[in-house]
């Protein structure tokens, strides 16, 4: 794969060649003695049209192929379209061994080219848009990973695409056939096209740039000029300006050649490696991460503890040990909550901050701090994220008795942004007024801010407890949380359970404020709503791919600047004895692309140079002498 080079970057070892089909010089500056055409390339009349003709062909063709040498091994990306499928065995031979041996080079052949197309760039590109095209569905629909309750929502509101989506793993995308596919063929293609490339890198690094073309004025960038100094002397001060600009350099007969931006390669091969890095810590992040939440209410004492049966919810990769938890935990001390009180923001959240206690390890001695929204606590390897918050009226129900049956905060779960929330209260311990043990339940409906009858609304209008209000339906008869099966906490299932009533036959319900009690019906008990407490949601995350990934995306954002600014160019500087008895210097420049910093760079060479090798002026041409009595006589 290449991502960050183009086709035409691919194909710069071509670039030459083409260019020297031109009968026109394409570089800058004189040409040469060379480029001029001389006698013995005119046809004689005793040469024939076709040899001349050929002889001028082959001339073309060898310094085609001289130019072509000079580009080449300036880029590793593969050449694309070099691949066709099938037919890669010659003619079939005679013979049932014949059949077999076409047979295989057939198979080896097609499998060859999918081989190529898997690891080309188009198709390496096109793996890349999959993926994030299929990452969209998993943050736009809940996913049973992250929120089973919001998928169960979900599905319950969208009853007729709920068996389309889940037979499209739209449930759990991330871990999806078609997801997980597309991700490994992504990783097979980068492993596939890094791995020649950086074989054929290492074989660049250990060889020479190579020898001057015959014709320097071919190429892109070209100057010549003229001096006194000997060859031997413009060489050596040739290879003492290049390494001067860090040019890797070496003498080849009459010139001097040099190479420098190995590092955008190195960049090209940084981007691609650091790319498999942040897939392989995507997937060490999903198999060996857990993923827990836990609602604390403030005040609560046992608070948490790192054990399995200690979580509302959790979740696993299929390599993470449960059996090995670290040992730590945490409770809740208080909750400070601001709101904005004016303007058009009225409502908004200004802070949300957890004050916990916490330790670590079985010894561990208890430490305070405080957790906010993305400001987690991070405890032996793991990150405690604030997620939500909420209320918790404190209610005391009394039996028949007068006894005591229940006592404690029961956290309500958020309706809307005023916290406007719902729950349940159910007292399994309860003995009616003739000592018969039934069990209690409430629904319940608590307004942190209510608005008062004028309001004409239950729903609150501050999320703040400026006005708090409990609104609650009483309920007798079997709970159904003997039968063994788990039941939601949050939820009151009245099947085997009848509703109070008044004596005049309606529902009986009541609204209560912070110190009021709901006497029930017929002498069945109490309850009374004593205050308000806060409660907060807490995801506990352990993600041991989190560093591998950043050290992937910042690499690649390194090798992706590296490959894009860095230029790779090759200079050759030829300094030999010209007709006059001065010594005559080309020097000409190449580069893996086109780019006009390359004849700027040329040109600063050019000028370094001459320090040593001064350009003299060039010669005149020489004037036809006259007669000045001619003239005259004229």
């Amino acid at each position: 794969m290449a991502t960050t080079d183009t086709d035409a970057d691919a194909d710069a070892e071509n670039k030459t060649a083409d260019t020297a089909s031109d009968d026109q010089p394409s570089g800058t500056g004189q040409a040469s003695a060379e480029d001029q055409p001389s006698d013995t390339d005119q046809p004689s009349a005793e040469a024939q049209p076709g040899s001349v003709k050929d002889q001028r062909k082959a001339k073309v063709d060898a310094e085609a192929a001289e130019l072509g040498a000079a580009g080449t091994q300036l880029s590793t990306a593969p050449v694309e379209g070099q691949a066709v499928p099938g037919s890669f065995g010659g003619m079939r031979a005679p013979g049932v061994l014949g059949a077999l041996a076409w047979t295989g080079r057939e198979v080896f052949g097609w499998l060859r080219w999918c081989w190529r197309q898997l690891t080309s760039m188009r198709v390496a590109l096109l793996l890349l848009l999959l993926l994030s095209l299929g990452a969209i569905p998993g943050s736009l629909i809940p996913q049973s990973g992250v929120d089973p309750v919001k998928v169960e929502a979900f599905k319950a509101q969208h009853e007729r695409l709920t068996p389309l989506y889940e037979k499209l793993g739209m449930f759990h995308v991330y871990s999806s056939v078609w997801f997980s596919a597309i991700y490994i063929l992504l990783f097979v293609s980068l492993i596939g096209c890094i791995v020649p490339r950086t074989w054929q890198f290492v074989g660049q690094l250990r060889s020479r740039p190579p020898a001057a073309p015959r014709r320097l004025t071919r190429l892109p960038a070209y100057t010549t000029w003229r001096t006194e100094a000997e060859p031997e002397q413009v060489l050596a001060a040739a290879r003492k300006v290049l390494r001067g600009r860090r040019f890797r350099t070496h003498v080849a007969g009459d010139a001097v050649a040099a190479e420098k931006g190995y590092l955008r390669e190195v960049g090209n091969l940084l981007f691609h490696i650091a790319l498999i890095v942040v897939l392989v810590a995507f997937a060490v992040g999903q198999l060996w991460k857990s993923e827990g939440g836990k609602l604390i209410t403030e005040g609560d004492q046992d608070g948490f503890t790192n054990s399995l049966t200690q979580y509302d919810d959790f979740k696993s990769g299929a390599f993470f040990d449960k059996d090995n938890l670290e040992p730590f935990g945490f409770s809740l001390d208080s909750f400070d909550a601001r709101y904005e009180r004016s303007g058009s923001q009225r409502g908004t959240a200004r802070e949300f901050r957890a004050h916990v206690k916490y330790w670590q390890g079985a010894d561990g001695k208890e430490k305070k701090t405080s957790i906010e929204v993305n400001e987690p606590l991070e405890i032996a390897g793991n990150k405690v994220y604030l997620l939500s918050t909420g209320y918790a009226p404190v209610v005391t129900v009394r039996d028949g008795k007068g006894d005591i049956a229940y006592k404690g905060a029961v956290p309500f779960l958020q309706q809307d942004p005023n916290l406007t929330s719902s729950g349940v209260i159910k007292v399994p311990d309860y003995r009616d007024k003739n000592g018969k043990k039934e069990q209690l339940g409430f629904q319940g409906f608590f307004v942190p801010t209510w608005g008062g009858a004028d309001a004409h609304t239950m729903f609150s209008q501050f999320p703040a407890p400026d006005n708090p209000v409990l609104f609650l339906t009483a309920y007798h008869g079997r709970l159904g949380i003997d039968g063994g099966l788990a039941q939601n906490v949050y939820q009151l299932k009245t099947d085997n359970m009848k509703q109070f009533k008044n004596p005049d036959g309606k529902a009986f319900a009541q609204k209560l404020l912070p110190g009021e009690t709901m006497t029930l019906p017929n002498g069945a008990g109490s309850l009374e709503f004593d205050g308000i407490k806060t409660w907060a949601s807490f995801q506990i995350s352990h993600q041991p791919g989190n560093e591998l990934a950043l050290s992937g995306a910042v690499a690649a954002l390194i090798g992706l600047a590296g490959s894009l600014f860095i230029q790779r160019r090759r200079v050759w500087v030829r300094a030999v004895p010209g007709k006059d008895g001065q010594t005559v210097v080309e020097m000409a420049g190449l580069g893996r692309s086109e780019s006009a910093k390359l004849p700027e760079e040329l040109a600063d060479l050019a000028v370094a140079l001459q320090a040593d090798a001064p350009a003299e002026p060039e010669p005149e041409p020489e004037s036809e002498s006259t007669d000045p009595a001619e003239g005259a006589r004229a």
